[in-house]
Formats: C-alpha cells, structure tokens, sequence
C-alpha cells in the first residue's frame, strides 16, 4: 500500500515536473513521509502551477502603462477632510458613531507578517515603539476601539460593540493567540474578537520548482493581504458576519501606528455616500514617492504602482499640485455585501503578483540554506485589487501627520522605523494638547486612546497646563 502510494505520488509530480519533492524519500522518517503526502495531495498541483505561470507571464510583460490610459480619480468620487465645515465631520462621524453603537460594524486587522526586517521574530503587532506606556501596536489599536465604544454609548446611550476580526499567518497566528490571551485581550469581550489565519502559496524557484522547505516540507508563505476575501470565505468570517448582523468593514494594515481603527468620520462618509467599497488615501511626499497610487486605468479604478506610471505622468501638475497624488495606505472600507459578491463571483479573478525573496530551502545535499541573494519567487495577491468591482466607489483623503506613519524597517533605515513611528505618534499628541489649551509640551507626551480617539476630551486636563515626559496621560 506505501509502494503504491508513493508509485502514485511519484506519477503526479512526474507529471506536473515537480518530482524533485521526492528526493529524499528514502532519507526521512514514516512520520516525515506522512506529513509530505499530505503536504502534496492538499495542492492542486495543476493550479498552483498555473498560478505561478500567470503570475510569472504578468510580472515579465509588465510594462508602464500608456499615459492615455491612467486618469485620476474625479472629484465626485473623492472628499478631503482639511476642505470641511466642522459640521460636515460631525455630521459623518454620528452617522460612524450610529453604526458602531447599533453593533454594525467589523474591523479587520491583516496582521499576518512577522517583524523580520524590524529584527525580530514575532508578529509585527505585538512590537513595542518605546512609547512611555511600552504598548504594543496591538494594544494600542484594541484601546482605541474600547474609547469608540464610550464615546457612542456617550452619545447614543448604548452601543453593542463592534467586532474584531484579526488575520493571521501560520508564522503568526499561534503568537497573536496567545498574546491576546495572556493580556485578557486587552479589556475587549472575548466573544467579540475572531482570529483567523489566511492560506498558504507555495513557494517556487525562478524555473518553475517547487521549493522545499525541509527534507520532507514544501515551503510556503503567506498569500498577500489580498488573501483575506478567499480566508474570510474558506474560514467562515462571511457567515459569521451574517450572524453577527455585520453591515460596515473596516479594513487596514497592522503596521500603521496612526491608524485611526474604525474611523467613525470615515465609515460615516462611506455610509452617506452608499458606498461599497471606499478607501483612504494621502497626498504623496513627492512626485516619486514610492508608493501606489489610486486612480482610474480603462474607466476602473486601481491602484498601480509608481514603476507602472512614466515620470511624465508622475510629475503633471494642476492648480492643486500634483495630479497623481492619491496615495495609498492600506485602509479600507468595504460593505458586507460587496464582501460577499467578491466571495462569490471574483475571487479566482483577484489578480497575482509575485516578490522575488530570498527563500530558505533544502538543497541537492539534503542541507538546509539560507540564500544572501533572492533566489525565488512568493505568489500574492493585493487587497486592493477589488476596487474595479465596485459598483460605487467612493476616496476619502486624510492628513499624513495625523494619520499614517507606517513601521516597515528597523531604525538603521531611518524611514518607516520604530523611531519615526514613535516620533510621529508623540508629535500628534502634542499637537491635540496645544490645541486642547495647554502651555508646553516637553518630552515624551503620550495619551492614552482611552482618553482620547482624536484629540477630544482633552481640555479638562491640557488647559492652562504644562507637560513634561515621559509622561503618558491616562
């Protein structure tokens, strides 16, 4: 029965030119020979194969797109918070506000990736900025859902709380679990946070290979935050968010250490627009700034990278300054409903793409390597690749200094950095107490979001008052 299991398994992979996974059979263990049956008999080896070739074919042919071909977004689809009246935020933030107290609303976390080019070996959520409270991005985000929680029950009377999706990895999912478990999930019910882990691609060789991670383990990585439709589906977060009643989602990255979770402005303006699917944006530093861009390519809207857009292109400019200056930051609004249309009809259209990595692997000796120069290639797909399935598409521009400030490398970088996270967070908050009314700000000045979301609730303690760090205000 083994012989003629691994006659079989031979055959396919002969088949598909992946029998390479076998060359080692003789080498492991029983145990091990199970857990590489299983690890090829759940691959749909014909799949996987043509994804790599699609995903291959689109990155070789890519080309910058033709000028004629990209537009901008129109100004009907896109409203920026520094054009409105006060009373236009509010009237967008009730609207928010309403919709969370009324138990509507999901947010959901992609907190798949692991701290590696930060230096460490954990989820990139559980990272520590040195703030003077010492909380992790996952506390902090956790935090300021329980502050939106008061204030719609400050307003509304009651609110039944929104929910907490998070998106995990195999490389983080165990941890993030635990994590939350161990700090009693940072004061939120239990029943109102779900941890899911998004699936797996294969990682290959520039020739088409199957890469082996161990003697008797294919290599695989995470599917890219555009993963999350097939995981909400494959998991059953569709149908739990039926059950739940969820209307409104929130969606955005866990590295944005100014991430306004849940944005009541935000889901309010999505809400009054009757929008589908809507996201934030930022101008860009400059014309090259690398970072994608949304915009319109053959009357659908994208986002298309800065390599994919001429300089000519880049570089136009308006009376307003740049024409091409929505940039994207990973923040999203979808409707359960449109979650579910993608589930459904598009989901095997949701477009690949692939990162040339440097891929641990097993080689022809049976030892393990670690390569110093990519030597492979992950298949992902991107979260915003959706957007030309919107039926009612809708931009929400938001100030950088107020909003994004991403933590991507470790501190010799000196961009996207625990330092200028740290900075940019305490700079926001110093700005909320000089406006709130207080005289001087000195040093490390923090606030705890339980006590403010975005800078309210602050006059009864800044007025008049002077602050020194490290401080952080409760």
């Amino acid at each position: 029965m083994e012989q003629m299991s691994f006659k079989k398994l031979k055959s396919l992979l002969e088949e598909h030119g992946q029998q390479h996974l076998l060359n080692f059979w003789s080498e492991i263990s029983e145990d091990e020979k199970k857990v590489l049956v299983k690890d090829i008999a759940n691959l749909n080896l014909s799949q996987v194969i043509a994804c790599f070739e699609e995903a291959m074919s689109i990155h070789q042919n890519k080309e910058k797109l033709p000028d004629d071909k990209i537009k901008p977004v129109p100004p009907n689809v896109m409203e920026s918070i520094s054009n409105l009246t006060s009373d236009k935020i509010s009237f967008y933030e009730n609207l928010g506000l309403r919709e969370i107290a009324n138990g509507n609303v999901a947010v959901i976390i992609l907190a798949g990736g692991q701290g590696t080019r930060l230096g460490v070996n954990y989820p990139k959520g559980m990272y520590n900025i040195n703030l003077p409270s010492n909380r992790s991005l996952f506390h902090i985000q956790v935090l300021r859902i329980r502050r939106l929680h008061d204030m719609a029950r400050e307003k509304f009377g009651e609110c039944k709380d929104l929910t907490l999706y998070i998106m995990t990895s195999d490389a983080t999912h165990e941890s993030t679990l635990r994590y939350f478990e161990k700090n009693d999930h940072f004061g939120i019910d239990k029943s109102k946070i779900v941890i899911f882990k998004q699936n797996t691609f294969p990682c290959f060789t520039f020739d088409g290979k199957i890469i082996l991670d161990e003697k008797y383990k294919i290599s695989r990585a995470p599917d890219g935050n555009g993963g999350l439709y097939e995981a909400l589906k494959d998991k059953g977060m569709l149908k739990d968010m039926d059950e739940r009643g969820i209307q409104s989602i929130h969606v955005f990255s866990v590295d944005n250490v100014l991430v306004k979770v849940a944005d009541p402005v935000f889901l309010g303006y999505c809400i009054a627009r009757s929008a589908d699917c809507g996201v934030k944006v930022v101008d860009k530093r400059s014309s090259n700034e690398a970072v994608g861009v949304v915009c319109q390519v053959d009357g659908l809207f994208k986002v298309v990278e800065y390599s994919e857009i001429s300089n000519a292109t880049a570089e136009l400019e308006d009376e307003n300054g740049l024409v091409f200056n929505a940039g994207n930051i990973c923040n999203h609004y979808f409707t359960a409903t449109f979650l579910n249309e993608i589930s459904e009809k598009h989901n095997n259209k949701v477009d690949l793409h692939i990162a040339k990595k440097k891929i641990p692997f097993v080689n022809e000796n049976g030892t393990k390597c670690q390569p110093s120069v990519a030597n492979g290639v992950k298949i992902e797909k991107f979260v915003f690749d959706v957007f030309k399935y919107s039926q009612n598409f809708v931009v929400w521009k938001v100030l950088r200094e107020n909003e994004f400030s991403p933590l991507k490398n470790s501190d010799l970088d000196e961009i996207d950095c625990p330092l200028t996270a740290k900075r940019d967070i305490l700079n926001l908050h110093e700005k909320w107490l000089v406006d709130a009314g207080a005289t001087n700000v000195d040093g490390d000045v923090e606030i705890c979001p339980l006590l403010s979301y975005s800078g309210e609730n602050l006059a009864h303690i800044a007025k008049d008052n002077c602050f020194k760090g490290p401080l952080c205000l409760m």
